[in-house]
């Protein structure tokens, strides 16, 4: 109830004071959003409550950089910073996925549209205050996996991630977004060039080698994405940067580093926060880590994960809905 009046004090004392309000879809973390209309305009608000270990520093330094960047976050309007409250513009409410449900035959040109995003990225200084996923970081991130989604420590992968990372992606070097994919990228068709991607849900932003934004949009755990276009967008990526010959060994590098942990924060998700709707999109999540494992550079990688974790079968899947 003290958290409601804090936010009910804040819409009283700002321009929407007599807006309506209506609750959005949250994602994985315990940021809440509303939606607060007044019948002409809409604004955002993003309740990212302190006592749950949530701040608005991150996302209101990595909105500024984008702004400076030229890309397409949202707008700024309102900030209490102590209390964990933003009032943002509102980008828009047809989302990637959202569209292409309606207007499949777009999607060449929405991921493309994304991809020019990252090529952006790609030819913009990284700032050097963030963090960064060296291959010892990026081994680390997997560790959950072991502790949430084999129920046992799981060394030998977090070596082999580690190594893997070392040979094929061992320079942090560019700004990574992380969650980029087509529930949190806003398409804006009525704008031009870049600002008809509007982004999200950003804040855990760091420095990563190349693709790694890539293969959050291309291995996306939420929906699937044709081969075909995955493809096509990657070999897109790679003449707008001048990426080598290398890169698709990088890109799959990064997908199953990226999908290795994503498997252990949604069983915690589940597990630890009763969010049993995640585990239904771990099969897909399975299915993209076996498909980038594929790559022969990553053999090792591929045999380790084999011999330390469990496939999503009916036994896996209900012990992580326990």
């Amino acid at each position: 109830m003290e958290r409601k009046i804090i936010i009910d004090n804040f819409i009283a004392s700002s321009d929407w004071a007599d807006s309506d309000r209506h609750a959005l879809a949250g994602d994985a973390s315990a940021r809440r959003y509303e939606r607060l209309t007044d019948g002409t305009s809409n604004v955002i608000l993003m309740d990212a409550p302190p006592e749950n270990g949530e701040t608005t520093h991150a996302f209101a330094s990595i909105t500024s950089l984008l702004q400076n960047a030229g890309l397409a976050p949202p707008e700024i309007l309102a900030h209490d910073v102590s209390a964990g409250i933003m009032i943002l513009s509102d980008l828009g409410q047809d989302d990637f996925a959202g569209w292409l449900s309606q207007n499949p035959s777009d999607n060449l040109t929405l991921y493309r549209a994304a991809t020019d995003v990252l090529v952006h990225l790609a030819n913009y200084p990284a700032p050097s205050d963030l963090n960064q996923m060296t291959p010892e970081i990026g081994a680390q991130m997997v560790e959950i996996t072991g502790e949430f989604y084999a129920n046992a420590p799981t060394p030998d992968l977090t070596n082999e991630v580690h190594r893997a990372l070392t040979t094929l992606a061992p320079n942090a070097n560019t700004l990574a977004l992380r969650d980029y994919h087509a529930e949190n990228l806003i398409w804006r068709p009525e704008l031009q060039g870049l600002n008809r991607v509007g982004l999200l849900d950003y804040q855990d932003a760091f420095i990563a080698p190349a693709g790694y934004d890539l293969a959050s949009l291309l291995r996306d755990v939420r929906r699937d994405i044709d081969p075909a276009l995955a493809q096509e967008i990657t070999t897109y990526y790679m003449a707008k940067t001048g990426a080598g010959s290398d890169f698709p060994a990088q890109l799959s590098c990064l997908g199953a580093q990226r999908n290795l942990r994503i498997l252990g924060v949604f069983a915690r998700l589940s597990l630890v926060m009763g969010k049993k709707r995640y585990i239904d999109l771990i099969p897909r999540v399975w299915a993209n880590l076996m498909s980038d494992l594929r790559h022969p550079e990553l053999k090792m990688l591929e045999q380790a994960v084999r011999d330390t974790l469990p496939a999503p079968d009916t036994e896996t899947l209900a012990r992580l809905r326990a």
